[in-house]
């Protein structure tokens, strides 16, 4: 089944920009069209912008090791002192994928290149395109792109990141299989972005090690 629904079943009745920070946000006011062909009421919704992203599986095909990062987010603190789901034992320091913000004309794999050197110290030997998703369309304009490299990751270790962005990333490397138990057995993934990365890496780690063979 595809989507009925196009652009031209949206209408903007007014857009404004109510906060422009470190982040901006957005206020829509909108109707569209509904699935019994009327329109719906006019709808009121702030949007985050936070802008296209590419997220980075990093495989060494020749050592069999993935490529991962350890930093601070600001967004699992909050959500730790706030509850229900995590609390204040459980850290803001995320395992993550390499990824970084897709700037104003810039191409997704360049920053794919760029992110790898820059939070991993990682050269790119071979790299592909494999999916793009929304992280959480109801409320967050940020939508991902996943690519997967083959990285030479003989360099993957010690602290990296850019200063005038405040960042502190802490780069290692794991075996496949130990990443696929923090992920399934022992919930040390916690980063959506993250977890969706390396369940496709599961399901695909035998065709990459051909790809790259």
């Amino acid at each position: 089944m595809t989507n009925t629904k196009k652009f031209s079943d949206v209408e903007i009745i007014n857009e404004k920009t109510i906060y422009d920070g470190y982040f901006q946000m957005t206020e829509y006011e909108l109707r569209h069209r509904m699935y019994d062909g009327g329109w719906s009421d006019v709808l009121s919704r702030e949007i985050f912008q936070r802008g296209a992203v590419v997220v980075v599986i990093a495989y060494d095909v020749k050592r069999d090791k993935l490529v991962l990062i350890e930093q601070f987010r600001p967004g699992a603190y909050a959500a730790s002192q706030s509850g229900p789901i995590y609390s204040k034992e459980d850290s803001p320091w995320l395992i993550e994928c390499v990824a970084g913000v897709v700037e104003e004309a810039e191409d997704p794999e360049d920053v794919a290149r760029r992110e790898l050197m820059e939070e991993a110290n990682c050269a790119t030997l071979d790299i592909f395109h494999v999916k793009n998703w929304h992280v959480s369309p109801g409320a967050i304009n940020e939508p991902m792109s996943l690519f997967c490299a083959n990285v030479d990751s003989s360099t993957a270790e010690g602290i990296h990141g850019l200063d005038h962005e405040g960042e502190d990333i802490r780069v290692f490397t794991v075996e496949p299989q130990t990443a696929i138990e923090w992920l399934e057995i022992e919930g040390k993934i916690t980063n959506g972005v993250t977890l969706t990365a390396l369940q496709w890496f599961a399901l695909n780690h035998d065709k990459l090690k051909k790809r790259w063979a």
